[in-house]
């Protein structure tokens, strides 16, 4: 027997939910496959993987904080974050709602065939930006965003790249991709 299972690249803007009121765009614009829920969220001004599923113990596997299973964002911010500054990422930040399991934390290059944002990040032509590639093992309301705030460098987009081994290699936004996962894989 087989786990529905299907990674989405979510786009800037959409609600991660299947209904919603209002006219921002949600998950049942994307997604027409009956009895498939979200993994975990995306907030919406944020793109990239999210994992929608129809078992129960994956969809807990990749989502409740006990599994601490890695997931990995490509986060531009503004100005370039120093060696101290990846570094107190790499330790663990303090927030509001308590300390952050420490993250692994680095400077990567733009990344190369990255579609274009709509609507684009502001940009100002006096602040640098840099990309940095966070991995973290804990999934806190807009935890990056916080995490950047906190080390000051606010984040101007952010795409969650990667979940466990899934990526958003060859998917497209607002597409979707099926994978074949035997529910014996995560019972």
């Amino acid at each position: 027997m087989t786990v529905r299972t299907l990674l989405f690249n979510k786009p800037y803007g959409v609600i991660c939910q299947f209904s919603g009121a209002g006219s921002r765009p949600t998950l049942a614009d994307f997604i027409k496959v009956k009895d498939v829920y979200p993994a975990g969220r995306l907030d919406t001004d944020s793109e990239g993987l999210l994992v929608l599923t129809d078992g129960g113990r994956l969809q807990s596997r990749i989502s409740h904080p006990r599994h601490k299973m890695p997931k990995t964002y490509l986060a531009q911010v503004e100005r370039v974050p120093t060696d101290d500054d990846l570094e107190r990422l790499r330790s663990g930040i303090t927030l509001n709602d308590g300390p952050t399991l420490p993250a692994k934390a680095r400077l990567i290059p733009e990344p190369e065939n990255l579609w274009p944002r709509d609507p684009p990040i502001r940009f100002r032509k006096s602040i640098p930006t840099a990309w940095i590639e966070l991995t973290l093992r804990e999934g806190r309301n807009r935890q990056v965003r916080r995490m950047t705030a906190a080390i000051g460098h606010a984040t101007l987009r952010l795409i969650r790249w990667q979940i466990g081994d899934w990526t958003l290699a060859g998917i497209s936004p607002g597409e979707w991709r099926e994978l074949s996962i035997k529910k014996q894989e995560y019972d």
